[in-house]
């Protein structure tokens, strides 16, 4: 516990977990089995770099192994530790059995400033925390599947897919090593944008939940919505991307290292993004007005918060000033324990983040089955989708001209209709499907039970029942 009563990343896990196995029916065995993260490998390696041996420090960490392999990202940023790696683990763990997808829960760091280091100096510097882990069996298609975090994306997957080759020459499933990677090495369409794209298809699905709806004090749809995401970054920017062009957002506030920017009218959200690339902050960005202290907009007025960056940053200093009646994690641990309650008393609703981010890994699953399969999603059954739909609708415009209906058929429906699907649709579809199961899982408890007072309790409900179902089935 901190000085100033804030419990630890990994304390706010574990106070979480308290409070739904409270109201199940566990043996404490077996509460314990599930609590604890089955082991944690810590390496420390050298790499000659810029005229002298550099010594790194990287973490893997295994929570769970109910199911295997374990699936979890890997983050490269200074503030990695074993503490934070095992919290991650455990949130992996629960949120795999929340959407259900066959994995137990890992997850890696690396103690390492990303943007410290040149393309070569990183490449040298991956492959060899790889080589360290794959030699463990911590990288391995059916064992310890890694996939791209904070500091981390589609390159550093490349590399360490290519280093799991090298060294395993004769394993025809290698490229399921990693996921995350970029598509002509394996990867799979949609990706890239997945945990994004899982938090916008979250907050459809809350919204189609009025009686959820009403304990948040909002009604209607998500047009018009006053939105702020705090993290432009992957999962920020797609997210705002997608909820503002596609169901009617208005960005009010995008929050980022060097500062904010507000706008009570809603930003261009590309805009920011492209701003942000060319001067690496948003300070000077014409698209809204410019706060210094950008920590302050979470406390703005909205409907939405959406904080999408680091873990911790909705804590006990500035809980009781968040206004949002509505918050979906789409970070990892965005808000603390002890901001939780505070949050919970006051009335908001929280959308927590071992569901609403759990789009990556759901995609994450559909490219590991790719990788398997050895075939892309769509292939064998596009074209012949395309052409029972053409038969249909030859059908139709023939009796139309056979009995002189004058049907006609317009041109836009036709082109949408016998469109086979492709990959990507495909793997929306699925992610779609996952996130409205999940969420009517977890609601069904949340409105169920008396003794469950918010989505963050149901969802570990939701959870740890099915991984101590696992267990069970093993004879655990």
């Amino acid at each position: 516990m901190a000085a100033n009563g804030e419990p630890s990343f990994r304390q706010s896990v574990d106070l979480m977990f308290n409070r739904a196995v409270a109201v199940m029916d566990l043996s404490p065995g077996l509460e314990e089995k599930i609590r604890v993260c089955n082991s944690t490998y810590t390496v420390r390696f050298g790499v000659r770099l810029r005229g002298g041996i550099h010594t790194f420090t990287g973490y893997r960490s295994v929570h769970s192994e109910h199911m295997e392999p374990v699936k979890g990202g890997i983050r490269y940023a200074m503030s990695v530790n074993q503490d934070e790696v095992e919290a991650l683990a455990a949130l992996m763990t629960y949120k795999c059995a929340l959407v259900e997808t066959p994995f137990g829960g890992s997850k890696g760091g690396l103690r390492i400033d990303p943007r410290e280091w040149d393309e070569f100096e990183l490449e040298m510097i991956t492959r060899r925390f790889a080589y360290e882990l794959i030699k463990r069996d911590l990288i391995s298609p059916a064992q310890n599947v890694p996939a791209p975090d904070m500091g981390t994306g589609e390159r550093e997957m490349a590399w360490i897919v290519d280093q799991y080759q090298r060294m395993n020459t004769t394993d025809i499933n290698g490229a399921a090593c990693v996921t995350g990677k970029p598509i002509n090495s394996g990867g799979i369409a949609g990706r890239v944008e997945a945990t994004g794209r899982g938090v916008q298809f979250a907050l459809r699905e809350f919204f189609r939940h009025p009686h959820d709806m009403a304990r948040a004090g909002l009604k209607g749809t998500i047009d018009g919505k006053r939105v702020i995401v705090q993290g432009l970054g992957n999962v920020g920017y797609h997210a705002a991307e997608f909820l503002s062009t596609e169901d009617g957002a208005r960005i009010v506030g995008i929050i980022e290292r060097d500062g904010a920017l507000h706008n009570p009218n809603g930003m261009n959200v590309q805009a920011v993004r492209d701003w942000l690339i060319r001067h690496g902050g948003v300070k000077g960005c014409p698209e809204g007005t410019y706060v210094a202290d950008g920590a302050l907009l979470l406390e703005e007025d909205c409907d939405i918060l959406v904080p999408a960056a680091m873990e911790g940053v909705i804590h006990l200093g500035n809980a009781a000033r968040i206004k949002a009646p509505l918050i979906i994690e789409a970070a990892n641990g965005p808000i603390t324990a002890g901001a939780d309650d505070i949050l919970r008393t006051r009335g908001a609703v929280i959308i927590p983040d071992l569901f609403a981010n759990a789009g990556g890994v759901t995609v994450s699953y559909f490219e590991w089955v790719k990788n398997l399969s050895h075939i892309r999603f769509g292939r064998m059954e596009r074209r012949q989708e395309e052409a029972r739909h053409q038969l249909l609708v030859d059908e139709l415009e023939r009796l139309s001209s056979d009995k002189g209906l004058g049907w006609t058929l317009s041109p836009d429906f036709k082109s949408r209709y016998l469109r086979g699907a492709d990959e990507l649709e495909l793997v929306r579809s699925g992610l779609d499907d996952t996130m409205r199961g999940a969420y009517q899982s977890i609601s069904q408890i949340w409105n169920g039970r008396q003794d469950v007072t918010d989505l963050r309790m149901a969802a570990y409900i939701v959870a740890i029942d099915r991984v101590a179902k696992s267990y069970r089935s093993k004879g655990l």
